[in-house]
């Protein structure tokens, strides 16, 4: 009974000793793990990492495996296009003999295309005033009409924005010297009014023509040649003397000093203002210039026209020709009222003076500037320029091919008390291509 109790008491004491010993065993276990950084058994799956460019921590047990090495780059030239085609296989290659050129291949000598063109384009500057002779601005392209002899045209182009100028500046150094000397102190306004963007050629004339100074855009250029104008004198007032003490030199007993008893010849020089011969020698030039740029002639005169060779007619249809405005500043004795009353009136040997305002009004120039002032003069110069830069410019296609035929032209605005400057017409002319 006794060894009985006892192996019942050793049992029960066996069992609680082995769980202790199984407790202490596991904590025991759990410590030195922990010590040595192995991993903890868990009951869930670890959760995947979110980086997956973190490397795993290295192992004790084999090495990490070898990363792959990256490929080199290639360079631009040998990377594979998937887009690019391969290149066509090369064509055999054929001889001919020297000198010829096989039937299926281009001569280099021969134009590669050629361009026909067989209507013509007509551009039409428009100048529009109000009655108070202001600039009209802000009109649309519905408010003008043009006719061409009598029929209305399809436009097809418009703009009101400014043009490049190609100006023929013509000083006429025939009227009197107290003329002259008035514009020339004008010539720094006068050069001041144009742009760097246009181009300025000056010609003089008298009984001839004479050009200054080509067509140039700098301002300094043009500059030194009028400041060497200062320097011409104009003619001087007056009939000239055929007779007194003052129409020859010394004399005793009426023979002159010095010389032989002959008695003198007095010639009076021969007047001529050849307007015509100086707006044909600009028209001329001005055609050879740019075609985008607007051309104009600007004269500064008294307006008489005497001596040409060239006739009214012939020039202006050179100028209606080549699309050229005349404008004027009208100086001296043109520019006084009763002048102006009489100035159709044509005087034996004084010649025409009514020419410049019929260039003007037949180019679409507008009305000449008539001034007596040296600083209406000046104000003339701006306000030429600025009309002549910023005008409206109508176009249309015309079938009219290049004849004598003379072309009429009438624009026309749907507006009240407007006054239109346009040029009358035009000659049908062969267009460059």
């Amino acid at each position: 009974m006794v060894n009985a109790h006892k192996n019942r008491n050793w049992r029960g004491l066996t069992a609680q000793t082995l769980l202790g010993l199984g407790i202490l065993l596991s904590v025991v276990t759990t410590a030195l793990q922990a010590q040595s950084g192995a991993p903890q058994p868990q009951t869930q799956p670890p959760a995947q990492s979110q980086s997956p460019d973190i490397p795993d921590a290295p192992s004790t047990v084999q090495p990490p495996p070898p990363k792959p090495t990256p490929p080199l780059p290639q360079p631009e030239s040998t990377k594979p296009d998937p887009d690019k085609q391969p290149p066509p296989p090369m064509p055999p290659v054929e001889t001919v003999p020297a000198g010829s050129v096989p039937k299926n291949q281009i001569n280099p000598k021969d134009d590669l295309y050629k361009i026909s063109v067989s209507a013509n384009f007509v551009q039409i500057p428009v100048l529009v005033k109000d009655a108070d002779g202001r600039r009209v601005d802000g009109l649309l392209f519905k408010d003008f009409t043009v006719l061409e002899n009598g029929k209305k045209q399809t436009l097809t182009y418009f703009t009101s924005d400014p043009f490049q100028l190609s100006v023929a500046i013509l000083l006429d150094i025939g009227m009197p010297d107290v003329a002259v000397q008035k514009v020339n102190q004008t010539y720094s306004a006068l050069v001041g009014a144009f742009s760097p963007y246009d181009e300025v050629a000056l010609y003089t004339y008298s009984s001839t023509v004479s050009q200054v100074t080509d067509y140039t855009s700098r301002s300094e250029k043009l500059t030194a040649a009028l400041n060497e104008m200062k320097l011409v004198r104009g003619h001087s007032n007056g009939p000239p003397v055929q007779g007194g003490p003052f129409s020859t030199g010394p004399n005793v007993n009426g023979v002159p000093v010095g010389g032989p008893p002959i008695a003198p010849v007095n010639t009076p020089p021969r007047e001529a203002h050849v307007l015509n011969d100086a707006i044909l020698r600009a028209t001329l030039d001005l055609s050879k210039r740019d075609r985008t740029r607007r051309k104009v002639i600007f004269v500064i005169s008294d307006g008489r026209e005497l001596g040409s060779q060239a006739s009214y007619r012939d020039v202006l249809r050179l100028l209606e020709t080549h699309d050229i405005q005349v404008k004027a500043v009208v100086v001296d004795s043109g520019a006084l009222p009763v002048f102006r009353q009489v100035e159709k009136i044509h005087l034996p040997r004084q010649g025409y003076s009514n020419i410049l305002p019929r260039y003007a009004a037949a180019t679409g120039g507008g009305q000449p500037y008539s001034e007596l002032s040296r600083n209406a003069m000046e104000d003339a110069y701006a306000q030429i320029t600025s009309e002549a830069r910023n005008q409206y410019t109508l176009g249309y296609p015309t079938k009219a091919t290049a004849s004598n035929a003379y072309r009429s032209i009438e624009v026309k605005v749907d507006k009240r008390d407007l006054k239109i400057s346009a040029k009358d017409g035009y000659y049908p002319a062969p267009r460059p291509r």
